[in-house]
């Protein structure tokens, strides 16, 4: 695990016992009862991917370790209405707190003011984190293989379908492709940044697709799509139709214009 990685779990570790101190378990099981706008997110990319229609899950993100503050007047609830006018099939909230400046009560106004699906994307290390997200008003959590070990993996991944919120596994590396096979009801993400090193290459998609391809489940590539020639290898190389896109949005001027360049590519 690289040092950015184990601050980062940490951290979040406290944050965890923090949340547990004022949201109980028993709390959170009757907050989700009252969260009535869920959406399932597994079958509406499924749905679109037999489609072959390009979705972008379109990210929202104040800052990140590799890049810093990334967006200086940050308004989430505007970000998801360039989003969601735009063509973003689905929305990716950051929520962790520390290294992204991320927050949960963003997924739940959003919920509030659009029904878009959306993923919770953060470090998921505690099963009770899982109910959290979900009572939040979150379809879907991340659960990154590179952060928690292949017991912990399942058991959070084994939460999510007692509690009918979909999953999306995230691998980087050929030994985590194979592993992700086996959580056969998830979607999963092939991330081409490295966490060691936080480069980049949309190879690590073209590689990791050919073990991932038997999949029954959607395939979603994650990191360095900045324009339309990169959606199109893509598609060429893995027939991937599926693409977790943030700063190349946040960063441009245009937000809508730039996110209608991805999602209305003529294949």
């Amino acid at each position: 695990m690289t040092n950015i990685l184990k601050e980062i779990i940490n951290k979040k570790k406290e944050r965890i016992l923090n949340y547990k101190k004022n949201y109980s378990t028993n709390r959170l099981l009757d907050d989700i009862k009252n969260v009535n706008n869920y959406i399932n997110f597994k079958n509406k990319i499924r749905k679109r991917n037999l489609e072959k229609k390009i979705s972008i899950i379109a990210e929202i993100k104040k800052a990140s370790p590799s890049a810093g503050i990334i967006v200086k007047n940050f308004d989430p609830l505007n970000i998801a209405k360039l989003y969601v006018e735009n063509g973003a099939s689905f929305i990716s909230v950051l929520t962790e707190e520390d290294f992204f400046l991320g927050k949960l009560e963003y997924i739940k106004n959003i919920k509030s003011n659009y029904k878009v699906p959306i993923l919770c994307k953060d470090f998921f290390i505690d099963t009770y984190q899982v109910a959290l997200a979900k009572s939040f008003g979150a379809d879907c959590i991340l659960i990154i293989l590179s952060a928690v070990d292949k017991i912990l993996a399942k058991d959070i991944y084994q939460t999510a379908q007692n509690l009918n919120i979909s999953t999306l596994i995230e691998v980087h590396s050929e030994n985590e492709a194979e592993i992700a096979l086996s959580f056969e009801d998830s979607i999963i993400g092939i991330n081409n940044r490295n966490l060691k090193t936080l480069k980049i290459s949309l190879n690590t998609s073209v590689k990791l697709s050919k073990i991932l391809n038997s999949h029954k489940n959607p395939l979603v590539c994650e990191s360095g799509i900045n324009s339309a020639e990169n959606i199109k290898f893509i598609i060429e190389n893995t027939e991937i139709y599926n693409f977790l896109i943030g700063e190349s949005l946040l960063r441009n001027g245009d937000i809508g214009s730039k996110l209608k360049e991805f999602s209305q590519i003529k294949l």
